[in-house]
């Protein structure tokens, strides 16, 4: 690659005329000059003329880059090199002056670039502001276009989109904190993948579009090839369903005839039989009221002393709970003492450790003390000891001798001269030597003892992690223990709760039938009951709301009986809030022992929607339509009515669910039903007496219930159990925790011992090279002496020739002896004094340091102290809270006890009044067991005369409504004159059962209208009239179900085949289509797989280098002699299939950091890392130069000088460095420096330069001369530019 030489600039921002600034050879050259100077604008400058917008150059014009004499006369220059008017008015408030000077401005400006290829030629790139404020482009002189510049810049790698050559100043803190969709912009401007991303976008719209159009017309397709094949098949099924139609309808009037025979039967016979019972009752009958009412007495009384022991039991449970919450809490209040007593013993052993420490600090200041003493002792005996030297050695000098002097000694400096410059110089590089000696010594000598303290420091942590391993092998061990001892109680928990559950469950059975062998009483009690049980629970439980007989009432009274009728079971279900309360509920029956009941819960109950074609029909109306009640049950009637349509008659009935064929439960308004399934049912049936038990058997149940209750009650507590269970939890939880951070110490342990291993690696590898260094520098500086004691001695004969006569005459034993005394002697006093007080500071600001210490721990102490205090008075509050307590639950107990022996007298004479009712009732049973049987035969002959009449009237009715021809003798009524509004009574299993008396049944009235239609059976076989089982109908029912599955399975359409013709021509054209679309799809996916291809192989391929090399070149930053390895930095996708379409995220970790997110860094941080990412970006189409803007603003001198050598180890052939900084510790190391410096006079900034590589500064100013930077620094600050080379 080349390199750029120089820039001219002409009328350019703040410089007038033509200015050059060259580069010359150098590969690292720094741009410096005062705030204000137009540094900055020379940045623009190289900007301008590389193709970079206006916008980005700090105008919005290009005519804002011209200069502009009229505003910087007038003006106040920033510090960025821009103007601003001092008045305000931009310079435009001077009327006709300013307007002059207006037309004297430049109207064009220019920049060249002087580019040196690798070939050595040179080429001009040139950009112009003509007087139209346009660009114009050249190259060698020769006008181009402006993509032409582009891409002569492109051959030589400068990008201008991706402005891979350049950073301007700010740009490093955006690049630190941009986003990771910004960092992958960023790469996708680097890699050139970002011109794919409009054909991308493009050709994946096109694909997705023509894959939806493929996917509709394959479905278009495939539908069609479906109907074909089903309207084929429909046309094979029609002509097999009318045979089967008409076997099926055949089957249908035998089995009629068959059912109508048998009701009959059935009716005849029960007639006779009930006439027979009704005459043996009559003799039965006699008065037994007189038992009854002792009976009734007898309840009253077992009620009465049951409700007491509910009460007692409710009573007790109570009290339990409560010394279980007592219990419960007394084990949070164990533990805190435990934890409290663990907390006191280790603030103990802090304090133990700091008056430790207190006492070693102690000792120390007396030892400082005491050292103290004695330097200022020997201060003063040195003292003492000088004055009296100088009393003995001291001499003095007079005129005549000090010119006499003089004379010899110019005399011994010619005869020496040059002895003199050898031995000179020699003592110069004997002090270097020195020096550089006694810091190898000082090296080697601190590698060796960092060497024993890592040894040291490996012991220490071996043993450390010795003693771990130790802890985790006895925590796991104590683990497996207390796991062992849980599971053994889980276990015993687990096994006392199943038997307890058994044995509840087999008392809830024997209790239901104890409930159903006593319920012998008439439903009107049944229903007192259920009032009274919803009642207590509405007191009890906040959330019930009552029963949905309660909750809701007809809106008008003709709607009564459909409205009973369509709630059906659900009408005495109890509507709750939520499903809480119905469990509590529950839970309270079961205590209790008051029933069952059904719960709808408000909040969980499933409704399903309303079938919105039911709504708006003539003569209907939903059945929740026909109610009153409160919004707030809404979800609970939706559940209980459901999708049931109240009708005005049967007519209207039969034409939604027969002719419409709607989905739905019909209700008539005298509670007549047509069910989903097509079944009709009316009326309420009669109440059925409940099943009743011998004594025997009753005696047997109770006994089993008292057993039951006596094996739960022997069950043993498992209150103290769970407490313990809980503890042992508790420490096994305390145990894992240690575990896990023993396992964690013990991991830092091995983290530690590997780093301490690898950095005594390095020391000793760092020892083995410096101590050979510095052995060889010994030699060498002894042989140094050697050779300077050699021209010593040489001066030192001719200085006693020349002195000999001048040592004589003054008693003057060594001349050189002499003129050290005299010209070092106070020297040598100064530094000793120095030396004095120096060591005595140290040891004063180490007592002082030590004091503070010292402080420090009894301050520690006095507050662990307190903290102890604390924790004691907390375990006192904490023992009095236990031990209260602990008295409330053995007073509770004491009371519980109380209530038990209550209890068992209560249940005494429960057992006794229970023992009184059986007696009276087996006395009641005794004489009115005949009249029992009597009347339970008469009902079940009436209940089955009725079922029979109501079954063959609804078979009748069916025949009629399903124009069913059923054979009828000559004098029979027709079929027609059967009324469908007027259904016989049957069973409903949808309606409610209704209280009845037994003095007002209708026992023995078993006649049954059949509206004058007699069937003719002569068609039924004698076979079938003989065997009137359920086998025979049970064949005749799967004879039909089989024909009508057939049937069903069959579902011809007749339509198939007109429609067969229209379907087969819309396939021909839906086939031409899918293969249009077809092709389309498959050129769409190829074209979006091209350049998906590209635009990710573009992108992954610099995503790839960049992360590579930003890594090496953070560490490389971030190195120093104490951090050698440096930091870590690493680039990490969000989106590994498809980058460019998420971020990428940056992450970098300065040296003794751990890990945190890029805003979370110190200034200093933010601008390593971003200029790490900068100069790995660079790394992959590296421009032949790089322009950097202030980018160590942010940094201190320590960053800074990392920022400089990593500049100049990269500068060099194929890389140049264009640094514009303001920070010494950066320009010190450049090749070239270029200031920048404002000539007010002319109004205009001038370029100076000044070569300082070590050729030239050897060549320019010698050895003697030679400018320090700081001088530099002062003359730019100083604007002396003597020793520059100005352009």
């Amino acid at each position: 690659m080349g390199k750029l030489t120089r820039l001219e600039i002409y009328n350019f921002k703040s410089y007038k005329g033509l200015h050059i600034l060259p580069f010359g050879d150098a590969f690292f050259t720094c741009i410096v000059g005062p705030n204000g100077s137009g540094k900055s604008n020379s940045m623009d400058a190289i900007s301008f003329v590389l193709g970079i917008k206006s916008s980005h150059l700090r105008s919005s014009h290009l005519r804002d880059l011209v200069y502009r004499g009229r505003v910087l006369k007038t003006s106040i220059i920033n510090e960025d090199g821009s103007a601003t008017a001092a008045n305000g008015t931009n310079g435009d408030s001077h009327g006709d002056a300013l307007s002059t000077q207006e037309r004297n401005d430049p109207k064009s400006a220019y920049v060249v670039a002087v580019y040196e290829d690798d070939a050595g030629d040179e080429q001009h790139w040139k950009r112009i502001i003509n007087n139209q404020g346009a660009s114009e482009y050249r190259i060698n002189n020769r006008q181009v276009t402006a993509q032409q510049y582009n891409d002569e810049l492109e051959r030589e790698n400068i990008l201008i989109k991706a402005r891979n050559f350049l950073c301007f100043q700010g740009d490093v803190e955006q690049i630190a904190s941009q986003s990771p969709r910004d960092l992958t912009r960023l790469i996708e401007q680097i890699s050139g993948s970002l011109e794919f991303k409009a054909d991308y976008e493009r050709l994946k719209q096109v694909q997705d579009e023509a894959i939806e159009n493929q996917n509709y017309t394959l479905n278009r397709r495939r539908g069609i090839n479906s109907e074909i094949k089903q309207y084929q098949e429909q046309k094979r099924e029609a002509d097999s369903f009318s045979k089967k139609a008409e076997e099926r309808d055949q089957a249908i009037v035998k089995h009629i005839l068959y059912k109508l025979y048998r009701f009959q039967s059935l009716i005849e016979e029960s007639g006779a039989e009930i006439q027979r019972h009704q005459e043996e009752l009559k003799e039965f009958r006699r008065g037994i009221s007189k038992y009854e009412e002792s009976l009734e007495a007898a309840r009253r009384e077992q009620a009465k002393v049951s409700r007491a022991v509910g009460k007692t039991e409710r009573s007790i449970k109570d009290k339990e709970k409560t010394i279980e919450e007592k219990e419960n809490s007394l084990v949070p209040i164990v533990e805190k003492v435990h934890l409290t007593r663990d907390n006191m013993a280790k603030i103990q052993g802090r304090v133990s450790a700091v008056a430790k420490e207190r006492n070693s600090k102690t000792e120390a200041i007396k030892r400082l003390n005491k050292d103290l003493k004695t330097v200022e002792k020997a201060e003063a005996q040195w003292e003492a000891e000088w004055r009296k030297i100088g009393e003995q050695e001291g001499k003095t000098l007079s005129e005549d001798d000090l010119q006499q002097f003089s004379k010899l000694r110019e005399e011994v400096n010619k005869r020496t001269s040059s002895d003199q410059i050898k031995a000179d110089n020699l003592a110069r590089q004997e002090r270097a030597d020195e020096e550089t000696v006694r810091s190898l010594r000082s090296t080697v000598e601190s590698q060796e003892i960092q060497v024993t303290k890592l040894e040291e420091d490996i012991g220490d942590i071996e043993s450390s992690s010795a003693n771990t391993k130790a802890v985790l092998k006895s925590t796991a061990k104590e683990i497996e223990l207390k796991k062992k001892e849980v599971n053994s109680l889980t276990s015993e928990r687990l096994r006392v709760g199943q038997l307890r559950t058994e044995l509840d469950e087999k008392l809830q059975q024997a209790l239901q039938k104890l409930y159903d062998a006593e319920d012998g009483r008439k439903q009107s009690d049944k229903e007192l009951k259920l009032r009274a049980t919803v009642s207590d629970m509405k007191r009890m439980f906040s959330g019930v709301r009552g029963r949905v007989s309660e909750l809701c009432t007809p809106k008008q009274k003709k709607f009564g009986d459909a409205v009973s009728t369509a709630l059906g079971r659900n009408i005495d279900s109890i509507v709750v809030n939520d499903e809480k309360t119905a469990k509590e509920c529950i839970a309270y029956l079961r205590e209790q022992r008051r029933g069952e009941a059904t719960f709808i819960p408000l909040d969980t109950i499933s409704v399903k929607a309303i079938n919105s074609n039911l709504k708006g029909m003539r003569g209907t109306r939903m059945a929740i339509d026909t109610i009153d009640y409160d919004k707030s049950v809404d979800r609970a009637m939706l559940y209980a009515c459901g999708n049931a349509v109240v009708c005005d008659d049967m007519a209207t009935a039969k034409h939604i669910c027969y002719d419409k064929g709607i989905d739905a439960k019909a209700i008539t308004l005298d509670g007549s039903v047509i069910h989903k399934g097509g079944l009709m049912t009316g009326g309420r049936g009669k109440e059925q007496n409940a099943r009743r038990w011998e004594d025997s058997d009753v005696e047997s149940l109770r006994k089993l219930a008292d057993q039951l209750r006596d094996k739960l009650a022997a069950l043993p507590n498992t209150r103290r159990n769970d407490m313990e269970e809980e503890k042992l939890q508790s420490e096994l939880t305390g145990l894992e925790q240690k575990l896990v951070f023993a396992r964690e110490e013990a991991k830092s342990f091995e983290r530690n011992l590997a780093d301490k291993h690898k950095e005594l690696a390095h020391v000793r590898k760092e020892y083995a090279t410096a101590k050979p260094k510095f052995a060889e520098r010994q030699r060498e500086l002894d042989q140094l002496k050697k050779d300077l004691k050699y021209y010593k001695d040489s001066i030192g004969k001719v200085e006693g020739t020349v002195f000999a006569d001048f040592c004589k005459r003054l008693q003057i034993k060594d001349i050189s002896v002499f003129e050290a005394q005299q010209g070092t002697l106070q020297e040598e006093a100064s530094q000793k004094r120095l030396e004095f007080s120096q060591q005595k500071s140290r040891l004063e600001n180490r007592v002082n340091f030590e004091q503070q210490q010292l402080s420090g721990f009894n301050d520690r102490i006095r507050g662990l102290e307190v903290r102890i205090k604390q924790e004691e008075e907390l375990i006192q509050e904490l023992e009095s809270e236990k031990e209260t307590v602990s008295d409330e639950s053995d007073t509770l107990a004491a009371e519980v006890e109380e209530l038990k022996s209550q209890l068992e007298e209560q249940q005494e004479s429960l057992s006794a009044k229970s023992e009184k009712v059986g007696d009276e009732r087996r006395e009641l049973q005794k004489r009115s067991k005949n009249v029992e049987n009597t009347t339970r035969a008469i009902a079940g002959l009436e209940s089955e005369i009725q079922r029979s009449a109501a079954d063959r009237f609804a078979v009748l009715r069916r025949c009629k409504l399903e124009d069913i021809v059923v054979p009828l003798t000559e004098n029979s009524s027709s079929l027609d004159d059967l009324p469908v509004d007027g259904l016989l009574q049957g069973v409903d299993p949808d309606a409610m059962d209704v209280d009845e008396d037994e003095e007002h049944s209708t026992m023995g009235q078993n006649t049954v209208p059949d509206y004058g239609i007699k069937v003719d059976f002569d068609e039924l076989d004698d076979t079938i009239k003989e065997n009137l089982d359920d086998k025979v109908e049970d064949e005749l029912q799967s004879k039909i179900a089989e024909l009508e599955d057939e049937l069903k399975t069959m579902a011809p359409n007749m339509k198939a085949i007109e429609r067969l013709e229209g379907v087969e021509s819309r396939l021909k054209s839906t086939e031409k289509e899918f293969e249009d679309a077809r092709r389309k799809a498959k050129r769409a996916k190829d074209d979006f797989q091209e350049v998906k291809d590209q635009r990710f192989e573009l992108f992954n391929k610099a995503f790839t280098h960049i992360s590579e090399q930003i890594g090496p070149i953070y560490k490389e930053l971030t190195r120093s002699a104490s951090l050698p390895m440096g930091g870590q930095a690493y680039l990490d996708m969000e989106d590994t299939d498809e980058p460019y379409l998420d971020g990428i995220k940056y992450h970098a970790m300065p040296p003794l950091k751990r890990f945190r997110d890029m805003e979370h860094l110190s200034g200093g941080e933010k601008t390593m890392a971003a200029l790490a990412l900068l100069f790995a970006i660079h790394s992959y189409q590296p421009s032949p130069f790089f322009v950097l803007d202030e980018v160590d603003a942010a940094l201190d001198n320590a960053n800074v000088a990392k920022i400089a050598n990593y500049i100049r180890e990269h500068s060099g052939p194929g890389m140049q460095f264009i640094v514009i900084s303001l920070k010494m510790g950066l320009f010190q190391y450049g090749e070239t420096l270029v200031g920048i410096h404002r000539d007010q006079s002319a109004n205009t900034s001038k370029a100076l330069t000044l070569d300082v590589s070590p050729s030239v500064q050897l060549t320019m100013f010698g050895d003697t001369d030679f400018h320090s930077f700081e001088s530099i620094k002062s003359e730019m600050n100083g604007h002396d530019f003597k020793n520059w080379i100005v352009y």
